[in-house]
């Protein structure tokens, strides 16, 4: 059985890998146009930093190596340009020599990874614009940044790749400025948790302009200026374009073969394609969401390597399957750490699907162990089921255990009031005997059970302020005084029950305090006293965190000026 695949990175490789451990008589052939092959594309921002300081570290294998160990012919520099699925035949064009040759196949993988959106600029980009895709992008920008020591750069894109890359070009004492089209960064978080990561960056000197659209950068000898939709444009050293990715899918094009969501290949679940010879797999390829059963494009290394393994067992034999993505995944920013997983609400919402939250601000462990510090967790799922659709959490410390627990439960089939049954490992130093997640659960499961009533940090606002409803803030008078929201009286839970006589009798009664777990308790004693209680999820910490980002958005204009 002769195999070739198309593209050695990730997918690519794991299904060469794969094959050659089913298959010790398999003639496995691989190309890739780039000089790479099986490269760490998640650590590339890191060696423009210098946290990574070896070149070779980014590669896993060479062309040499993949060769000794697994008898795979592996080709660089080698673009595969035509498909001629009814001769099962390839055309390659050698790049270093022009040579264009026929390669047949019995069955072949198609692992052609994604390319970033360039804005309408051709190859190759001036000197001053750069993309961040491949070890050569990263040798291109890290040798820009040693040599010519920029002061500045705008970063056009605030997602993962451009997150990394801004904290690892402030290492090199470069000043960045991301532009995002979207009023946020990192669009796997909903805009009330992208907040905290907002006034993070910011703090750390990085400066955002969300909610504007890159159109075009134009490149000079000494700056590069970045042209934004309705608003004025940017100077900087250099610019870099992380605005996104498209799925590689000219080759399945040409093919005839089916392409769906965004343009990517339509693969069965045993990443096979519309053509029974050939497979695909890795950010190219269209997947279903895990959650909704949706078609979906979820691009990640995860997902891509599993794909690649179970399109090998398949040309195999071996009828393994994929079970869809959950885009399980986490980011980190500086100290923090960023994390989701499944759905946030606009996805939810997009699906139609009628869901509860919770959120909350606990403790990464033990609160009397020293160095504790506190993550923003939020959590949806479905009303009525109870069925886990998301968590998202932003912290320091515990934050990725924490998401791989709601991740694994959620793929699990367990409801959110389930969460609070799992026996989680616990010492002081990694946890509380509560841990976050059971927190989780208890919550759930006390909106269940009718002891639990939310409202939301965006009501808070509108509720009235005419002596119809009761608005109490249940926080110490030292915290309320420090900030509060206008027209919640301050009467400090343990002094509670001493002024119920003044709490006006037959009115709701809406309550908040730092977190969400005083105010908790203050509904617990109000509705055994007869009043109708609802608690702000997520307490006065969520409140002001969405509320500033809200202002500081409406202010941050561009200037004009170089920066």
């Amino acid at each position: 059985m002769k195999v070739v695949i198309v593209g050695g990175v990730a997918g690519g490789a794991t299904a060469a890998a794969r094959l050659r451990r089913l298959d010790e008589a398999a003639q496995i052939v691989v190309f890739e146009r780039s000089g790479f092959v099986s490269y760490a594309n998640c650590g590339l921002p890191y060696f423009v930093g210098g946290v990574i300081e070896d070149e070779s570290e980014l590669t896993l294998q060479t062309p040499e190596s993949f060769r000794r160990r697994f008898n795979v012919d592996v080709r660089v520099h080698h673009e595969v340009t035509a498909i001629d699925p009814k001769a099962k035949t390839v055309t390659v064009r050698n790049l270093e020599t022009g040579e264009t040759f026929a390669q047949s196949y019995d069955k072949l993988v198609l692992s052609p990874g994604a390319k970033p959106i360039s804005l309408g600029l051709s190859e190759p980009l001036p000197e001053r614009v750069f993309t961040l895709r491949t070890v050569e992008d990263t040798l291109r920008i890290h040798n820009f940044v040693q040599q010519n020591h920029p002061k500045s750069v705008v970063l056009a894109g605030g997602g993962y790749i451009g997150l990394e890359l801004a904290e690892n070009l402030m290492r090199q004492g470069v000043q960045v400025t991301i532009v995002q089209r979207d009023d946020q960064l990192l669009l796997p978080l909903d805009a009330d948790m992208a907040a905290y990561v907002h006034a993070y960056v910011r703090r750390h000197g990085v400066r955002l302009f969300l909610g504007h659209a890159v159109t075009g950068v134009q490149a000079g000898t000494d700056q590069v200026k970045v042209d934004l939709k309705n608003a004025p444009s940017l100077s900087a050293d250099m610019a870099v374009l992380a605005v996104g990715v498209v799925p590689d899918t000219a080759l399945a094009a040409q093919a005839g073969l089916a392409l769906g969501a965004q343009g990517s290949i339509v693969v069965d679940a045993h990443m096979r394609t519309s053509d029974p010879d050939i497979y695909a797999v890795g950010d190219a390829v269209q997947v279903q969401n895990g959650v909704t059963g949706n078609p979906a494009r979820i691009p990640l290394a995860g997902p891509a390597n599993r794909q690649g393994r179970i399109a090998a067992d398949n040309i195999c034999g071996i009828g393994s399957s994929y079970r869809g993505s959950f885009g399980s995944s986490i980011l980190q920013v500086f100290d923090m750490t960023v994390a989701s997983t499944g759905l946030n609400a606009r996805a939810a919402k997009a699906a139609g699907i009628d869901f509860d939250r919770v959120y909350l601000a606990p403790m990464d462990h033990a609160s009397y162990y020293p160095g504790g510090q506190v993550m923003s967790i939020k959590v949806l799922f479905e009303k009525g089921t109870y069925r886990l659709l998301g968590a998202q959490i932003v912290g320091f410390s515990g934050v990725d255990k924490r998401i791989d627990v709601f991740a694994t439960a959620m793929q699990a089939g367990m409801t959110a009031p389930q969460l609070k049954d799992l026996d989680l490992a616990y010492a002081p130093p990694y946890a509380s005997a509560k841990d976050p997640v059971n927190l989780v659960g208890y919550l759930a499961d006390n909106i269940a059970t009718g002891k639990l009533q939310q409202f939301f940090w965006e009501e808070a606002d509108t509720l009235p302020r005419d002596g119809s409803v009761t608005l109490l803030d249940v926080r110490t008078p030292g915290e309320y005084a420090r900030g509060h929201i206008a027209g919640f009286r301050n009467i400090e839970l343990d002094t509670l029950r001493e002024h119920l006589g003044e709490l006006p009798a037959g009115k709701p009664v809406y309550v908040h305090c730092q977190s969400g777990l005083r105010s908790y308790v203050a509904c617990r004693i109000l509705a055994q006293h007869g009043f109708i209680c609802y608690n702000l999820s997520g307490g006065y910490r969520q409140y002001a965190a969405a509320t500033a980002e809200r202002e500081a958005a409406a202010s941050a204009m561009p200037c004009g000026k170089e920066i």
